[in-house]
């Protein structure tokens, strides 16, 4: 039977170093209780140990196996079963001498698989999860005693994570919870705005080429291009069937139009004013992007089907030369139709299109791109033996050593990827894949990089894979907007979460609804008024005070 995890008495030395020093109080639980009496504190002996400095090879000689739950990945199936099966585990598996036994839910069930797992009693030894996605959060699962903190851990036995950390503040600061528990080995973006600007907006450059025209970037200029889109018959064709700008996966509402609200000073949900918390679709500039929105919506120049495209009719109509404009990714909204249009129109061609600049002069972007570490990441539950716990936190570990990171970020060395003096370039395996796998197929196969995982994703592997110079023309137009209007990555406790659920269901029910009926016509913009005090009086005020209180705690670390 498994020795389950105890409480442990921090030692002096422990005290002393920097992750202790960031783990917020502990009151000494005695190390007879079980796992779960306890809120925050993990396990190890009292015997002081000397911090390792680098990680052995092997890590054991015992012949370990580790439980590992994580959701699978479709990129990954497209040739294997498992991450059990990727070469970059394999190798770990030679190099470490550690066996791990992974457990996937059913693709598109994760979430209800992880609220059922949760709720055993035989839990595996790690989880991978997004835990942003987590009831509660992971405070609550540590309160819970379903996982452990790991703070003492990682000062321990994880020296590649902990160099990290001593090393970069803005990972220390967002690696912790309020409390300064560390409870995951993340995934990071160490060289975070060029790894977070792959998606933005992206227009046909062969179209603008075409009439003479060059990328937007105003709101003004963006009208300009938009209609003369839908008016110039830019696709040759003689018809007037251009899609000026569209988009995919519907959400039933406009919301897909936010793209264009930093280009008057708000975004279409919490957003910082300097210091404060603010909530965008209630400030003035709002007014003024349901007014815009509405006008080119009745000019045809947003697609009447934005709310309901899926994905097969989005990409018939990139395909068929038909839109002209959109939100996607430098690989998914480009390379891919790069990749399908090569050969049937060697005319076609993209660019990323800056966020649009706001009144003040500073284009905004949508979403934060400063964030080092993503709400992804492996955590160690309460059902893992205690004397597996040394070894457990090596092995992961291991994918932040050198060693580590370039096997997971491109995988073998000759194989799938090779060295060109500071850069990487991947083989025909990934590339040219003799079994007909896409590239991000073939890389699945190999390291985790193209998808998400416990590692420091690596910027080279990007750039080996931006094969287009529309790709890289977008990948550095996007990297130019401020982050300086959305939110730092702070966490709500569990009471602040549940209060601003409570609030922003109806609030984001109401809003999505009155701001698609004022742009499609069927309300007149005077309604933003209404609105505005609609939305005040379902609480906003108190979901905005938590926010900023959230913020101030983030801040304060």
């Amino acid at each position: 039977m498994k020795r389950k995890i105890g409480a442990m008495m921090l030692s002096s030395v422990l005290l002393s170093t920097m992750l202790a020093g960031c783990s917020g109080n502990n009151d000494g639980t005695s190390a007879g209780n079980k796992a779960g009496d306890h809120k925050g504190n993990t396990t190890a002996t009292n015997t002081p140990v000397e911090k390792l400095t680098e990680i052995p090879l092997p890590i054991t000689k015992d012949g370990m196996t580790i439980n590992y739950w994580r959701a699978n990945d479709g990129k990954l199936t497209a040739s294997l079963e498992s991450f059990g099966d990727m070469a970059s585990y394999k190798k770990k598996e030679e190099l470490t001498g550690i066996k791990v036994k992974f457990t996937h839910p059913p693709l598109g069930q994760q979430k209800d698989q992880f609220n059922l797992l949760i709720s055993t009693k035989e839990l595996p030894d790690i989880i991978y999860y997004n835990w942003a996605d987590a009831v509660g959060g992971p405070e609550k699962l540590i309160e819970d005693g379903r996982i452990i903190r790991l703070n003492e851990l990682i000062e321990q036995y994880a020296p590649n994570l902990r160099k990290i950390i001593e090393s970069d503040p803005d990972v220390k600061k967002q690696i912790t919870l309020d409390d300064g528990t560390i409870y995951m080995f993340p995934l990071l973006k160490l060289d975070a705005l060029k790894l977070n600007a792959t998606s933005g907006l992206i227009m046909r450059k062969d179209w603008l080429d075409k009439l003479g025209l060059k990328p937007p970037t105003t709101i003004e200029e963006w009208h300009t291009v938009l209609k003369a889109f839908k008016e110039k018959d830019p696709n040759g064709n003689g018809k007037a069937d251009e899609l000026a700008f569209t988009g995919n996966w519907g959400p039933g509402d406009l919301t897909k139009l936010h793209d264009f609200s930093p280009g008057f000073g708000v975004i279409g949900g919490f957003q910082m004013n300097g210091d404060k918390v603010e909530y965008g679709p209630i400030q003035p500039g709002y007014s003024s992007f349901l007014e815009t929105m509405a006008t080119w919506y009745k000019e045809g120049l947003i697609d009447p089907e934005i709310m309901t495209n899926d994905g097969k009719a989005f990409d018939y109509k990139v395909t068929n030369n038909l839109a002209g404009s959109y939100g996607g990714g430098v690989f998914s909204g480009m390379g891919k139709f790069f990749n399908l249009m090569r050969d049937t129109d060697p005319n076609f061609n993209l660019t990323g299109v800056p966020w649009p600049v706001s009144p003040n002069g500073t284009a905004y972007a949508t979403f934060n791109m400063n964030n080092k570490v993503l709400t992804y990441g492996e955590a160690i539950t309460t059902g893992a033996d205690k004397d597996k716990l040394k070894d457990i936190v090596q092995w992961m570990d291991f994918n932040y050593s050198p060693q580590g990171h370039e096997l997971f970020n491109f995988g073998i060395e000759g194989e799938s990827y090779v060295k060109e003096g500071e850069g990487i370039k991947f083989t025909d395996v990934i590339t040219n894949n003799p079994k007909g796998l896409t590239y991000d197929q073939a890389l699945a196969s190999y390291a985790l990089s193209i998808m998400d995982g416990p590692i420091n994703q690596d910027s080279r592997y990007l750039d080996a894979l931006l094969f287009d110079e529309g790709q890289r023309e977008a990948n550095a137009s996007w990297m130019k907007a401020s982050s300086d209007l959305t939110l730092p990555p702070f966490r709500l406790s569990v009471d602040e979460a549940s209060k601003s659920t409570s609030i922003m269901s109806q609030v984001n029910t109401y809003l999505n609804e009155t701001m698609t009926a004022i742009i499609n016509g069927q309300k007149p913009i005077s309604e933003f008024e209404k609105m505005v005090d609609t939305i005040k009086g379902m609480g906003i005020e108190e979901a905005i005070k938590i926010h900023q209180a959230a913020y101030d705690r983030y801040m304060a670390k």
